[in-house]
């Protein structure tokens, strides 16, 4: 019979009640975890992963071979700053990641798992990332104002706020990149817009949240989560964009001159069709405020699309088979 021997180091099982976004945890905090194996782990990749070295892990789990097994359960001891959580009804990797400070894809790595997790699933939560020194401000701001980045935000995203162009913050700021910190501290310079208010959370009526989420489960069901949360995002970027409708339904439902259809689902009536509960997580995660699509307005497949204008527009980003591209 197989028997694991625990270490002292580990710490006894912590009811964490906590009210942080309305949801209770139940978490091991300790050096030392359990782990599922997943499909391309290794001795190597483990004790590289955790700081662990492989014998210890093979010593601990009676291991005699370099073999394993898919979802073999096994005890990782002295993993310096990784601990375990128990997965609730409710929970997404981005709120876990919000919860705890550490980020979406960290988690996602320590877990080499990129699916959505489940309630009842037992993670490991990596140490927390270590907030980047603040990038300090240029010595003036002429004519306009400093701002603060925070989490989630994007050039485009902050441009759209303030009514100022990428380009002119590009230049206020030195960027070369569009790459920002959390922290990091940008001139927003004069514009004669007014500034738009800030993008975030929103909220939309529980139709229009079944709507959207079939919406996302017939665009980009089997696309990473990640992209599923941006397909939703980018539904609740054009809510904030003086271009389009302002309403889920409004903006899923354009048809542009009587023949063109915003999206292919509603034309092949695929919209109909009933959401995952993937597709309905994602939807929560993009109402609230996680946005990998880097403020886009639209997504296409390059394998699929004939539409030369899609093609033409600014890309954000790509996740799985779609581009996200802004105006």
């Amino acid at each position: 019979m197989f028997v694991l021997k625990f270490s002292k180091k580990l710490l006894l099982l912590i009811v964490v009640a906590t009210t942080f976004l309305g949801v209770s945890a139940l978490a091991v905090y300790a050096e030392d975890i359990i782990y599922y194996t997943k499909s391309g782990d290794t001795l190597f990749k483990l004790s590289t992963r955790f700081n662990v070295p492989v014998n210890t892990i093979k010593q601990a789990n009676n291991l005699r071979s370099d073999i394993l097994n898919l979802n073999q359960r096994l005890y990782v001891p002295g993993a310096p700053g990784f601990w375990n959580y128990t997965v609730r009804p409710g929970d997404t990797f981005y709120l876990i990641g919000q919860r705890f400070g550490v980020s979406v894809g960290d988690m996602q790595v320590a877990n080499n798992y990129w699916s959505a997790i489940y309630p009842g699933q037992i993670i490991v939560i990596p140490p927390a990332a270590r907030t980047p020194a603040p990038v300090p401000p240029p010595a003036s701001a002429p004519g306009g104002q400093v701002y603060t980045v925070r989490s989630g935000d994007t050039l485009y995203l902050i441009s759209q706020r303030f009514g100022v162009t990428i380009g002119n913050l590009r230049s206020a700021n030195n960027l070369w990149t569009d790459n920002l910190m959390i922290g990091q501290q940008l001139v927003i310079p004069a514009a004669p817009q007014k500034p738009k208010p800030p993008t975030g959370s929103i909220s939309i009526r529980d139709d229009e949240v079944d709507l959207l989420a079939r919406l996302v489960t017939a665009e980009s069901a089997g696309e990473p989560y990640e992209g599923q949360v941006a397909v939703a995002a980018s539904i609740l970027n054009r809510m904030r964009s003086p271009n389009y409708p302002h309403s889920v339904r409004e903006i899923i439902y354009q048809v542009v001159d009587g023949r063109y259809y915003q999206f292919s689902p509603v034309l092949d009536g695929r919209i109909n069709q009933p959401a995952t509960a993937t597709a309905f997580r994602a939807v929560q995660d993009a109402l609230a405020g996680w946005d990998p699509s880097g403020g886009a307005i639209g997504f296409y497949n390059p394998q699929k699309t004939t539409n030369r204008w899609v093609a033409s527009q600014p890309v954000t980003t790509v996740i799985g088979n779609h581009v996200f591209f802004r105006e």
